[in-house]
């Protein structure tokens, strides 16, 4: 069957981990190599039960350990070419990835990776570039879809095929904008290359999830400009407008931006 953990999700470091009982995958690497391993330790989990790590773009929370995987455990660092080059340049990765270590995936293109299939596509944000992957194993439709600065068609796509799906919910916008930051912090994470508020996510999953879908994790919540019973409620009640009914239609649970959350064992839907 396969498992799904959550070792943080927020500005602060986010990893997000896959695993079959033969092969394990992990989608950014942003906390510390030594926080990564002691999370895995805490929970029975063998760090080198993963043997592919996939990264969705190139800002630090999501690339911080990539040099440390690669050297130290010898992991491939799956990406596009772009995010390989903001990687490359990224002060926050030391040692930094050399040719051997550095894999190129193609928007849309799928490739098979151990037991996983695996297919990047676009997702817009100000990075150099950025991607959400849609991975299938064990009779599973996996997808995860953060640093979302607006939904396109080809998102709305991703969430109607999902059975099991992480979806940014970064921040409530009326609180952003009654916050502290300054206000080309306020416009920079409000565009359309920034990241997805709470209403923008529950929207999203009311227009375009379907039958399949069984469970949701929203992640990346901002810290400053967010708090999880605030994005709980929020989707919840847009969802509700829609006639959904989280709990019953599907699971909805918010991933904490420090603290792992609990494994999940994730079923083929019928």
């Amino acid at each position: 069957m396969l498992k799904f953990l959550c070792l943080g999700s927020g500005s602060s470091g986010n990893c997000y981990c896959l695993w079959t009982n033969n092969d394990g995958i992990l989608i950014d690497a942003g906390l510390g190599f030594r926080t990564m391993r002691r999370h895995l330790s805490s929970f029975g989990v063998d760090v080198k039960q993963f043997h592919t790590v996939l990264i969705t773009h190139d800002h630090a929370d999501h690339i911080k350990s990539v040099g440390k995987l690669a050297s130290e455990l010898g992991l491939p660092i799956y990406s596009t070419r772009l995010v390989h080059e903001g990687i490359a340049r990224n002060y926050c990765v030391s040692p930094k990835l050399n040719a051997s270590q550095q894999f190129f995936l193609e928007k849309d293109v799928t490739v098979q990776l151990g037991d996983f299939s695996v297919t990047a596509f676009p997702v817009p944000h100000d990075s150099n570039d950025c991607v959400g992957y849609h991975i299938e194993a064990e009779g599973v439709r996996f997808s995860l879809i953060t640093d979302v600065g607006h939904v396109t068609e080809r998102i709305k796509d991703e969430v109607s095929t999902a059975n099991y799906l992480v979806l940014e919910s970064n921040h409530d916008h009326e609180m952003l904008m009654a916050g502290p930051y300054p206000a080309h912090l306020k416009g920079r994470i409000s565009s359309e290359y920034g990241h997805l508020s709470n209403r923008e996510a529950a929207e999203l999953l009311a227009n375009s999830s379907s039958p399949s879908l069984k469970h949701v994790w929203l992640c990346h919540l901002s810290e400053e400009n967010n708090h999880p019973v605030l994005a709980s409620k929020t989707v919840d009640s847009v969802l509700r407008s829609y006639g959904i009914v989280p709990g019953v239609d599907f699971q909805v649970e918010v991933l904490r931006r420090k603290v792992p959350s609990a494994i999940y064992e994730l079923s083929p839907v019928e």
